[in-house]
């Protein structure tokens, strides 16, 4: 959910910081005092389109910043490891810049993204649905993953073995074409391939082998040196010449005598006592690699050659030995495929035909499920019209036809939710539905059906109660008190019957400070929610009446509200 809104010089807000609760929060107040501008700021953190328009006359730019709380199982924190951007103790912080030069700045958790990445995000987190405009819900591409998630149980194991199917069916149907497509090109590869493994394979190569023999060619191109660096410190170490060790263990045998005298003396006489049998030990550790060395120049030119073919094959096939093993076993597995097609187009046409015989026959199981959901969805969605005062409506899923089979990545089927609102009428595409009041219950029902599977944690409504009254508006409150059970929902409101539903509520105020406009927010108390529910009701002039009723709604409100949680828990 929302935790915290921050906005800076945005529209006709100078700086503005609001903390949301879960529930149903309602922000009321009256026109032009800037509640849609608060819902455009969710808006663009969610990935929406900006604009210089946006930035407050004045400033330089516009900065948004949302806090959100999300369930450990949202589908955000899988995008999110998707696109390599840090998440911890399942919050996510969105932040958009907007700058007077057209330059959009969005982050996530700090990290820099484009809007692109921002909209794919921001639509697992927050919906945003207003009165005129169209959201997820009517999208007709949407259709089908909700009718699924509607029947997901049934759905989810034969559409997982379509997709495999499909995928079988891919790439068998990908090499055919491919091989009749073009016949010299294929023939060609094939060469190129059996050309490029037999060449990789001949060099034998190992992991790291040029590093181990650009050692060893380090070793015997200096054997001069190393042989004179170790002979020389031999001898400066033990020769009789030298007479080092034998100074130092005089040296040793003197402090021996006096240690007992003090400390100091003591410690000196350890220390020397220590370089000595160190020394020892040195000089015979270089006599020793002195006996190891071992020149050999037809070793050495023996590891240049490989060395020379091991560079030959990194111009080629990679820059490392690991990158060339990598580039071998990729070229190697798709020769094995294109051999064991070669003298066999028949039977990869056969396989291509027993693929799609086993697509088809899954597809139409997968079909037959979901027009079963289908018909399960259609009764629900009817009991929320009902709910709604829409009795008359009728919703269907339609499954278009198709010339011939069409096979999809997702099934068989392309389909499309359509409503008649009135008897008589022909059924309509969702998504074409004229009537703003229509739309917004429609919209409703089936938010109050999906909202659960959906996933997300914020929805927001701008209006979408403009054009009806009474028992409608009532419904209407109902619906969206029980959606926020299941989701956080904000929602912008003019209806005194939607707000006395809200769990918590804001009044936005717009106020004239130095000649500028300023827009303030309150969290309403409950004798302050009393006045503001009583000017909803009564528009300028406000009695004691009206007073009355206002407080009246919001017992009966509490009342609903229980019902609403009763039958949200059954």
């Amino acid at each position: 959910m929302l935790q915290e809104l921050a906005i800076r010089d945005f529209a006709i807000i100078e700086k503005l910081n609001i903390e949301f609760d879960s529930g149903m929060t309602v922000l009321t107040g009256e026109t032009g005092a800037g509640k849609s501008i608060i819902i455009d700021a969710v808006g663009l953190l969610a990935g929406g389109r900006g604009s210089q328009e946006f930035i407050r006359t004045g400033a330089s730019k516009a900065r948004l910043q949302g806090q959100f709380h999300l369930p450990s199982t949202a589908l955000t924190f899988s995008l999110l490891d998707k696109y390599g951007i840090e998440h911890h103790d399942q919050d996510v912080l969105l932040q958009r810049d907007l700058h007077r030069s057209g330059r959009n700045v969005c982050r996530i958790n700090g990290q820099l993204v484009n809007t692109a990445t921002l909209k794919e995000i921001g639509e697992t987190i927050v919906d945003i649905h207003g009165q005129n405009e169209h959201q997820e819900l009517m999208h007709a591409e949407k259709h089908l993953g909700l009718l699924d998630e509607f029947s997901k149980q049934e759905v989810v194991p034969v559409r997982t073995r379509y997709e495999a199917a499909y995928q079988t069916y891919q790439q068998l149907n990908r090499a055919y074409q491919q091989r009749l497509a073009n016949e010299k090109e294929w023939a060609q590869r094939l060469d190129m391939l059996r050309f490029q493994v037999n060449e990789i394979e001949a060099a034998q190569l190992k992991e790291n082998e040029e590093i181990t023999l650009t050692k060893e060619k380090d070793h015997l191109s200096n054997f001069q040196q190393i042989n004179d660096a170790l002979q020389h410190s031999y001898d400066a170490i033990s020769s009789d010449e030298a007479e080092t060790l034998d100074h130092i263990g005089a040296a040793m045998t003197d402090l021996q005598q006096i240690a007992d005298f003090d400390d100091n003396y003591k410690s000196l006489a350890e220390s020397v006592q220590t370089a000595y049998y160190t020394l020892q030990d040195v000089s015979s550790d270089i006599l020793k690699q002195t006996d190891l060395l071992d020149w050999d120049e037809g070793r050495l030119d023996e590891i240049e050659k490989r060395l020379e073919v091991i560079e030959q094959l990194k111009h080629k096939y990679g820059d490392s030995t690991t990158q060339i093993l990598h580039y071998y076993h990729k070229i190697k597995q798709e020769l094995q495929q294109m051999e064991a097609t070669e003298n066999d187009e028949g039977q990869l046409e056969a396989d291509v035909a027993a693929a799609k015989d086993k697509l088809l026959t899954i597809g139409e199981q997968l079909t037959k499920i979901r027009k079963k959901g289908a018909k399960q969805l259609a009764q629900a969605i009817h009991q929320q019209l009902r709910e709604l005062y829409m009795e008359k409506t009728v919703f269907s899923v339609v499954f278009k036809p198709q010339s011939g089979t069409h096979f999809y990545a997702t099934g068989l089927d392309d389909v499309e939710f359509y409503i008649q609102t009135n008897p008589g009428e022909t059924a309509r595409p969702l998504a074409k539905i004229a009537s703003g009041g229509e739309l917004s219950r429609m919209m409703l029902a089936l938010k109050t059906i999906f909202t659960r599977s959906q996933g997300i944690t914020s929805i927001v409504f701008d209006e979408v109660d403009t054009g009806v009254s009474g028992r409608v508006a009532q419904a209407i409150a109902d619906k969206i008190s029980g959606i926020a059970r299941f989701s956080q929902v904000l929602c912008i409101t003019h209806l005194p019957q939607v707000a006395a539903m809200s769990d918590h509520h804001f009044f936005i105020q717009k106020q004239i400070v130095g000649k500028r406009t300023k827009t303030t927010v309150a969290a309403l108390t409950l004798n302050s929610r009393v006045d503001e529910l009583a000017r909803m009701l009564a528009g300028t002039t406000v009695t004691k009446l009206t007073l009355e009723h206002a407080k009246e709604l919001l017992e009966l409100a509490e009342t609903e509200k229980s019902k609403v949680i009763q039958r949200t828990t059954e």
